[in-house]
């Protein structure tokens, strides 16, 4: 039973790590990055898709990402979605190819973002409170139930403690690491 409760924290903090940083990789930062336009929508013939569904994204150093889109008639319509998507980014077309140069960010600009981070790396930990908090209580209901003896609930929570420290520390060290890409 105690190692199902730590099990259930391990994995449930995996996936809040996991989505952290699918979040992470949408952020702008001074370096290109597939994830910051695969998932902008693009209105495709009455169907909403995202961009990594009409084409191929590539990365060219130091600031450019080049999407090759295999239908000439999308060409536009996706240069559209990501010149009004929240990027602010302009869209070069040429041919089947959009070609996307990211600017240097503004001091200003990195602080909104290194706030929105910091924003966003909070709800996550938040989630990992829950979590924990959702353990503990049903720790103490088998404790009530008579299914734990009081030393085991105590080196349960501990347990449960100890994992959530771990996964705390992991979204930590992912945000000092957006945050030195983002001052870049």
């Amino acid at each position: 039973m105690a190692e199902q409760q730590i099990e259930k924290i391990k994995k449930e903090g995996e996936a809040v790590v996991a989505a952290l940083k699918r979040m992470y990789s949408g952020i702008r930062t001074s370096r290109p990055n597939t994830a910051l336009v695969e998932d902008i929508r693009v209105d495709y013939y009455g169907q909403i898709m995202p961009v990594r569904q009409l084409g191929t994204i590539g990365v060219h150093p130091p600031r450019e990402i080049d999407i090759q889109i295999w239908d000439q008639n999308a060409v536009p319509l996706v240069a559209k979605a990501i010149e009004a998507s929240t990027l602010h980014l302009s869209a070069n077309i040429s041919g089947n190819s959009i070609k996307i140069n990211l600017p240097e960010l503004s001091q200003e600009r990195r602080e909104e973002l290194i706030k929105y981070v910091k924003k966003v790396t909070e709800e996550h930990k938040i989630q990992i409170r829950h979590l924990r908090d959702g353990v503990n209580r049903d720790v103490q209901s088998l404790f009530d139930a008579g299914e734990l003896s009081e030393d085991q609930k105590f080196k349960l929570k501990e347990g449960v403690q100890k994992e959530i420290d771990k996964v705390n520390e992991e979204i930590e060290k992912l945000l000092g690491g957006k945050i030195r890409e983002i001052e870049e």
